[in-house]
């Protein structure tokens, strides 16, 4: 049995990556099961990922940035149990 988790997507508004991004998550998980922050909404977190944008926190630590791909968030939700 997966253990629990909180998935964050990090975005900004605009970003192809993003897009791409968050097309994959909700194909591979469900858009109900993680979270999105923009991250225009706030100044620390503008600082904290600038241009590195889309990122992917598990827990409160970033483990995929941009690009991401399939086969990468494949692999993360695999280490969950939560995979396709």
């Amino acid at each position: 049995m997966a253990k629990p988790f909180r998935l964050t997507l990090y975005e900004r508004d605009g970003c192809h990556l993003c897009e791409e991004a968050r097309v994959l998550l909700d194909e591979m998980l469900g858009m109900h099961r993680y979270a999105r922050v923009d991250i225009e909404t706030d100044d620390d977190l503008v600082l904290r990922y600038g241009f590195r944008i889309p990122v992917i926190g598990l827990d409160g630590i970033d483990r995929l940035e941009a690009p991401i791909t399939a086969p990468d968030l494949r692999a993360l939700l695999s280490e969950l149990g939560a995979g396709p």
